[in-house]
């Protein structure tokens, strides 16, 4: 009997017994991060593909890289979590209209299509370069790559540029969609007070858009410290400025959140208090100081326009607490709602896992999975501007 209870998690007032176990653990709170820090990169290299902003210039390439290295990682969570991986491919092979994920798992695979597609014609003349310079079996692979077409001239490099923009126009929104389901899932779940609400979508895709700034400022930092050379002021006075304009905008919303629902104060409200006081206060914490703290760190990096060394270090700083903050948010999002009672007037008491397919362990692994992949591709393909204007 004991065996059978092993993985119950502690509870307490008015619970189900079908409830005294968590299903969703931390590899569903890393889902929604990873995918977010899709959405924050590719936003990054957009900014500069579509609308010009040269500032963004000395990254857009390294964020386009980043973007699909992330992306390729997003479904493996969600693979890893399920008893039968394989059965993955029947949410598109027979979908289920009435399923968000079966739905949204086109705008995933249409997204990737055209990740792939921009990655492809922003580097296709590097790719033809070294098609040419390379030899073995690199050389076969360049060429491969090619797909035939080795004209770099003017008219054809004009060509290429033209399609990376038109791509990109069209991945901002399959970015937003992609990320914004997630927060859609969550905020149409009627049955748990935590997760329903309109403003779930928009917080989330936010949020993510500012944690993947949050990522490209630190990968900046410490790519181009290694490699020598030097920070551009103005890219990392532009990278604050959005980190800050979407910082500003998730906290109002999130603010808005918590003022609805105690407004409303529905049945059930009572517990919601008992679990930000109880089990979830210290992730509700590491959230608020993380997002307060970057916040003001960023207000006055703006204000005194702050340049050099103090610059990369208070940014930096500032970068990698929204990143703590963000995966928080993801934390207490998951989690909080499943350590709710259906009935609302019970709490559950979530265990860690450190071992295991499903163990913290295994979810630290898949996120260091795209900076594997990420550091190969910069190899093949360095997305470094300097190099290409020498």
């Amino acid at each position: 009997m004991q065996g059978l209870f092993a993985h119950a998690a502690p509870y307490v007032g008015y619970v189900y017994p079908n409830e005294t176990d968590i299903p969703w653990g931390e590899l569903i709170v890393i889902y929604p991060y990873i995918t977010g820090l899709v959405a924050g990169a590719f936003i990054v290299s957009s900014f500069y593909h579509v609308f010009g902003m040269r500032q963004f210039r000395p990254i857009a390439r390294f964020a386009l890289l980043t973007a699909l290295c992330f992306l390729l990682f997003a479904p493996t969570p969600l693979l890893f979590h399920l008893g039968r991986p394989e059965r993955a491919f029947n949410a598109v092979l027979t979908p289920h209209w009435t399923s968000a994920m079966a739905a949204f798992g086109y705008v995933a695979g249409f997204y990737l299509v055209i990740l792939v597609l921009e990655v492809w014609f922003a580097f296709r003349s590097d790719i033809v370069a070294r098609s040419k310079t390379a030899a073995g079996l690199p050389r076969l692979l360049y060429r491969a790559l090619t797909l035939g077409s080795d004209d770099v001239s003017p008219a054809a490099l004009a060509y290429d540029r033209k399609w990376a923009r038109a791509l990109a126009i069209i991945g901002i929104p399959s970015a937003a969609g992609l990320h914004g389901y997630v927060g859609f899932i969550f905020g149409s779940l009627k049955s748990r007070e935590w997760w329903s609400s309109d403003l779930m979508p928009i917080i989330f895709l936010l949020s993510a858009i500012v944690s993947g700034v949050a990522l490209l400022v630190v990968l900046y930092v410490v790519v181009w410290k290694l490699r020598r050379v030097k920070l551009e002021d103005g890219c990392l006075m532009g990278l604050a400025n959005v980190m800050w304009a979407f910082l500003t905008v998730v906290l109002v919303v999130e603010a808005l959140e918590y003022v609805e629902m105690f407004y409303r104060a529905r049945e059930g409200i009572d517990t919601i208090m008992q679990l930000i006081k109880g089990p979830l206060w210290p992730g509700l914490l590491v959230q608020a100081l993380g997002s307060a703290v970057a916040f003001a760190l960023l207000t006055v990096l703006i204000a005194l326009r702050t340049r050099g060394r103090n610059l990369v270090v208070w940014l930096t700083v500032s970068a990698a607490l929204l990143m703590i903050a963000v995966l928080a948010m993801r934390w207490n999002v998951v989690i909080g709602g499943e350590e709710l009672s259906k009935t609302m007037k019970g709490l559950l008491t979530f265990q860690v896992t450190w071992l295991g397919r499903e163990g913290l362990l295994t979810s630290l692994l898949l996120f260091t999975g795209p900076f594997f992949v990420l550091w190969i591709l910069a190899r093949m393909l360095p997305p470094w501007e300097e190099s290409r204007q020498g």
